[in-house]
């Protein structure tokens, strides 16, 4: 398989991914979790876990995703509060209500929400 090596800032390390991976998810689309009880808009897509091994080994073994999926960097809601989520591919479905989200942040990274998702700012693009 085709590899290619990407440096996380998160994980503080080089990692590598396939070259080519099948996300099920874009950015700017809103996504919940399957188990907890929040919601929110993807910002960021690592190809593998792109962590650090405390965060991966603070999560229970047996509800601990694998590794080598993509993982989202989510600005997240619940009734609670707002914050940055990072959650694998496996933990997420989209969201059926298909309303924006109310973190506080979006702005900074998105333009509209439009016909259920979000437009990415056009300076934040490649």
């Amino acid at each position: 398989m085709d590899r290619t090596l990407f440096f996380s800032a998160q994980a503080g390390r080089t990692l590598e991914a396939p070259r080519r991976i099948k996300t099920r998810f874009a950015i700017g689309d809103v996504v919940k979790h399957k188990t907890f009880d929040f919601r929110g808009v993807i910002f960021d897509i690592d190809p593998v876990f792109a962590n650090s091994e405390e965060w991966y080994s603070s999560i229970p073994e047996e509800i601990r995703p694998d590794r080598n999926q993509p993982f989202y960097h989510l600005l997240a809601e619940s009734d609670e509060s707002d914050y940055v989520a990072y959650v694998s591919q496996q933990n997420l479905v989209i969201d059926a209500l298909t309303g924006p989200v109310s973190h506080p942040d979006v702005h900074q990274y998105f333009e509209q929400f439009e016909n259920g998702r979000y437009r990415m700012r056009r300076k934040l693009t490649h």
